[in-house]
């Protein structure tokens, strides 16, 4: 039987005070995220904001030769679009569904009223915005200063948080997309990381076997990604697991 969809799915919104999530609830809209869709350009005008649930969202930067990387990803902990209420409406880079499944979107003209109540709701976004600024930054550095083996178990990691299994469909030309690497790269990377039996790769679809030993290979930048997330949102994290255990 598959899941009902509920925007208490998304971190963010399950954090919300009952008073603060009713008022946002008659506005939130469900909506497919396919596999590839752009859910805006870099320098358009954003419409929506976009709480992930089962889908994940990479923001790419674009260069003008057509190249890109991935400067972060967000699944169902946080948010799509933050431009809107820190106040820029546009951003240079683009957003594209990494991983289909569905979201939760939200006008613009209705976030924006909201957060300027400077509830709970403000709180959480911006803390969220500054997690996501470590993201970024921690991203960046890896990509400079780090191998591709070491991306690669970064990315497998940070993805794997915000799925349900250990199952992740993703080809390595998408892949390398991410981490704006060579594909001869990712292949001789997942190789490796198969015959040490972290993972398994076959037909698009990439199950990791091993967790511990893939955190083992990884480089320092997932632990800080990952511990500065809960570290801003430990409260998140608390109601998450209050509401699990209602449920």
């Amino acid at each position: 039987m598959p899941t009902p969809h509920s925007p208490q799915q998304n971190h963010l919104l399950a954090a919300l005070p009952t008073a603060e999530f009713e008022a946002l609830a008659t506005h939130l809209e469900l909506v497919p995220m396919r596999l590839g869709d752009m859910l805006y350009e870099p320098g358009r005008q954003l419409s929506h904001a976009y709480f992930p649930t089962t889908s994940i969202v990479s923001l790419h930067y674009v260069m003008a030769s057509g190249a890109s990387a991935e400067s972060a990803g967000v699944g169902n902990e946080g948010v799509v679009g933050v431009a809107l209420f820190m106040g820029g409406d546009t951003t240079p880079s683009s957003a594209v569904v990494q991983t289909a499944g569905h979201a939760y979107r939200l006008e613009a003209r209705v976030l924006k009223q909201e957060f300027s109540r400077a509830g709970s709701l403000q709180a959480l976004l911006l803390r969220y915005t500054q997690a996501l600024m470590t993201q970024m930054a921690q991203i960046a550095a890896c990509n400079r200063h780090h191998s591709v083996e070491q991306q690669l178990c970064r990315w497998l990691l940070m993805t794997l948080d915000r799925l349900p299994g250990n199952e992740l469909v993703m080809t390595q030309e998408l892949i390398s997309g991410m981490l704006g690497v060579r594909r001869e790269g990712i292949t001789e990377a997942a190789g490796r990381l198969q015959r040490d039996g972290l993972i398994l790769y076959r037909r698009g679809h990439i199950t990791v076997l091993d967790r511990r030993g893939l955190e083992k290979h990884a480089c320092e930048c997932y632990a800080v990604v990952s511990n500065e997330l809960i570290r801003l949102l430990s409260d998140v994290q608390h109601r998450q697991s209050i509401s699990s255990l209602a449920d």
